[in-house]
């Protein structure tokens, strides 16, 4: 399957802008499961070039503006194909200890009430079932509802609220699985909805390794693992980490973001066309906004 993508996202500053500094994850990298045939990435209209390789093996740069600015406009945009690999995304380069991603942060730590969810869990079909079985156990808990979580909100708090996001999925899941000694981290990017359904923003879901597979993509939200239809981006220890977009800005006054993603799937020998319609569909919106 091949994924056209364009992410776009726009900070506007009621006072202008003395100093703005963002690092971003928006270069996603090939894996076993997709491969980046185009992609391009620009703030307020000038390609960024100076993406890295980070320790996990990912792309990420830094953007820095020191003179005044009123707005930040970034767009990623690019062609990517993906394949089914039933959630198998392997051993994947990267200078990181897999055992680093049994850490907790503040976003991650788990609770008693998720520790006990996991390690009542069935262990005698081997990791992988057990895996499953907390993927579930996730999505019977935490309920899927918009507008209760933020941010900010940690997996044991969306755990006892009983309801949340993707993000708080996710954490959830990764709450559980270190608690059962599973090294696991949250990841960041884009899924292509079915039919009748309408994203406009990235998605997250959770990598957990498994013993002869390596790392395998789970997505409590959608009660599957990850398909041909998702297309990553970044990982980190928690959401905050694997954010496409993290900044700081010296400014006086409110600031404002407006994000909007647009994701399809291409055909052969009409790249180009709808590629062109989205970024008319995405500037539309924009100017709208």
């Amino acid at each position: 399957m091949k994924l056209l993508v364009r992410h776009q996202t726009v900070y506007r500053y009621e006072a202008a802008a003395g100093r703005v500094a963002m690092r971003l994850k928006l270069m996603p990298v090939d894996t076993p499961s997709q491969k980046v045939l185009d992609w391009q990435v620009s703030v307020n209209g000038d390609p960024l070039t100076g993406f890295r390789p980070n320790s996990y093996g990912e792309m990420e740069a830094i953007w820095v503006r020191h003179d005044r600015t009123d707005n930040a406009v970034i767009v990623a945009e690019g062609l990517v194909e993906t394949r089914e690999s039933h959630g198998v995304l392997g051993w994947i380069g990267g200078r990181v200890d897999p055992r680093y991603f049994l850490r907790d942060t503040r976003l991650t730590a788990a609770s008693p009430a998720i520790r006990d969810m996991a390690l009542a869990l069935p262990d005698e079909e081997g990791p992988l079932a057990r895996l499953h079985a907390l993927s579930a156990a996730v999505s019977d808990a935490v309920a899927y509802r918009p507008g209760v979580t933020t941010a900010s909100t940690m997996a044991a708090e969306a755990f006892a609220l009983g309801a949340g996001v993707c993000q708080d999925h996710a954490q959830v899941f990764i709450a559980g699985a270190r608690a059962l000694g599973v090294p696991a981290r949250y990841v960041s990017g884009y899924l292509l909805a079915n039919e009748g359904d309408v994203l406009h923003e990235t998605h997250g879901w959770a990598e957990a390794l498994v013993p002869e597979l390596g790392w395998v993509g789970f997505d409590p939200s959608n009660r599957v693992c990850v398909t041909e239809r998702y297309l990553r981006l970044a990982c980190g220890l928690d959401a905050d980490e694997a954010a496409p977009i993290r900044g700081s800005v010296t400014v006086a006054g409110d600031i404002w973001i407006d994000a909007d993603v647009r994701i399809a799937q291409a055909e052969d020998g009409v790249e180009e066309r709808q590629l062109q319609r989205q970024q008319q569909q995405s500037a539309q919106t924009t100017t709208q906004g």
